[in-house]
């Protein structure tokens, strides 16, 4: 035994912690010995005097109690003290557990038939509350979260990163089998945690499926670009907001469709005299034309009558299309949509 290991046991005896006798039982008499066939973890203490007994543990599990818990996954190794769990063990409390179950023990049913052997717990403690967080450090350290497939839109292309599984430990199981271990010198103090694999919650392919068709809309150059499968399968020329009325720039969706849309007119000079009003669909007055798909704040694609504003900065935020593309366009983009506005 080390000389730390045995400073730490001898001091332990000298404070137990632990109850011991039965209630009522009779103190240990001077020189009373431990009846046969008795073992305390494992180890043989008959016939020794608590003090006796005392020692033989000592030196039986003194050393193997004072071990460090060393749990090793993915490369990684990870130590618990048993100072820092702060490891007690009580051997003078385990002999007189020896001692008081020798003598409450039934006497053989057959005349002469050797006793039963019975074998005490040791008296180990560690605190409970440090190995929870020992355990939650390690799965802290080992845990990897899973990475969704994301969606990456730009301008000209778009495409699906990969998923990636992550891992992770079950940190509750892991400090029930280093509690154990701290408490019984016979177990292993050594530990490979299982890795538990964490599912992605949405994959490449899920992804793509879900985001099947994406529009893209380049202001500086009037483009619209209808993707499909990742793809772009046509492309189209628009017309966006003037400097003074912007279209929009970010990420949003179609939310709204609507064939022959009512306009709702805006309430600004932009809108002369009309300013604030409502005009029903298909009416000569109304510069909506043919098909209405709305993404954000009153803005959103539609056909319009003034053709050669195409390729300009001309409307009131809206993306203006000619009449025939926006009826194509309409027929190809369900809502829900990602639209890219740049």
């Amino acid at each position: 035994m080390s000389r730390r290991a045995l400073v730490i046991c001898c001091a332990l005896v000298l404070a137990p912690v632990f109850a011991a006798a039965p209630a009522g039982a009779t103190p240990p008499l001077p020189g009373e010995r431990i009846a046969p066939a008795i073992t305390a973890g494992g180890v043989d203490v008959s016939g020794l005097t608590i003090e006796e007994a005392a020692q033989r543990l000592s030196g039986a599990f003194g050393p193997r109690l004072a071990q460090n818990v060393i749990v090793q996954r993915a490369d990684m190794t990870f130590r618990l003290t048993a100072k820092g769990a702060k490891v007690r063990f009580d051997t003078l409390t385990t002999a007189k557990r020896a001692l008081y179950a020798g003598r409450d023990r039934p006497a053989p049913a057959v005349p002469g038939a050797p006793p039963a052997a019975i074998d005490v717990p040791l008296a180990v403690r560690h605190d409970q509350a440090v190995v929870r967080r020992f355990a939650a450090r390690v799965r802290g350290r080992l845990h990897r979260p899973a990475r969704d497939s994301q969606l990456r839109i730009g301008v000209r292309s778009v495409r699906v990163t990969h998923s990636k599984r992550g891992r992770t430990i079950n940190a509750a199981a892991l400090a029930r089998r280093v509690g154990a271990a701290l408490d019984d010198p016979r177990l292993t103090r050594v530990f490979r945690p299982a890795l538990i694999r964490l599912r992605p919650r949405v994959n490449a392919n899920q992804l793509r499926r879900r985001a099947n068709t994406v529009i893209t809309i380049q202001q500086s150059t009037f483009t619209l670009r209808l993707f499909k499968g990742l793809r772009v399968v046509k492309t189209y020329r628009v017309a966006v907001g003037q400097p003074s009325y912007p279209t929009p720039r970010g990420l949003f969706s179609i939310a709204s469709k609507q064939v022959n849309p009512t306009w709702s007119v805006p309430n600004s000079p932009w809108a002369g005299e009309l300013a604030g009003t409502t005009v029903v669909g298909g009416s000569a007055a109304n510069p909506l034309r043919a098909r209405w798909m709305g993404i954000v704040n009153g803005v959103g694609i539609h056909g319009t009558n003034q053709s050669g504003s195409i390729g300009t900065r001309a409307s009131h935020g809206c993306i203006r299309m000619h009449v025939p593309d926006v009826i194509a366009l309409y027929r190809r983009v369900p809502i829900g949509t990602p639209v890219l506005i740049r």
